[in-house]
C-alpha cells in the first residue's frame, strides 16, 4: 500500500508521541515490569467484535484515543489532588505504537478499514 504524505505525518506524529510517553513513564519512576504487562491491555477492546464490526469499532476506538488515557488521568488528578500515576503513559505508548504500525481508528463497517488506510488483507 502506498502511504500519503497525510498518513506519513500522522505516523510519524506518533512515533514521536511514542517516544515522549515512553521516556515520561520512565522520568516519572515507571519500572519495566508493569510497561511490559500493560502495554498490550487496550487492545482487550477487541473482544468485541465478538459482536460485530459496530461494536467492535466503538470499543477499539475508545481505547484507542488519546482522549481516553488524558481523561482517566486528568480525573485521577481531580480526586486526589496530586500527579497522577504514571500508568496512563503506557495507555498513550500503546495507541501512539499502533498508529507507528499503521493501526489507526476504525471504521464501524470492517476492521480492516482505519483512519490511516486499509489494513491487513484489506490493503492487498
Amino acid at each position: 500500500m502506498k502511504t500519503n504524505n497525510v498518513t506519513l505525518w500522522l505516523r510519524l506524529e506518533a512515533a514521536l508521541l511514542l517516544a515522549t510517553s515512553a521516556t515520561a513513564y520512565f522520568w516519572l519512576g515507571g519500572t519495566w515490569i508493569p510497561f511490559a504487562a500493560l502495554f498490550l491491555v487496550p487492545d482487550l477492546s477487541m473482544m468485541a467484535y465478538l459482536r460485530g464490526a459496530e461494536a467492535g469499532a466503538r470499543a477499539y476506538n475508545l481505547a484507542h484515543s488519546y482522549a481516553a488515557p488524558a481523561a482517566a488521568a486528568l480525573a485521577a488528578a481531580a480526586a486526589t489532588g496530586e500527579l497522577p500515576s504514571p500508568l496512563w503513559l503506557i495507555w498513550v505508548a500503546h495507541i501512539a505504537f499502533d498508529r507507528v504500525a499503521g493501526y489507526g481508528l476504525k471504521q464501524s463497517h470492517s476492521f480492516h478499514a482505519t483512519h490511516l488506510g486499509p489494513i491487513g488483507r484489506a490493503s492487498r
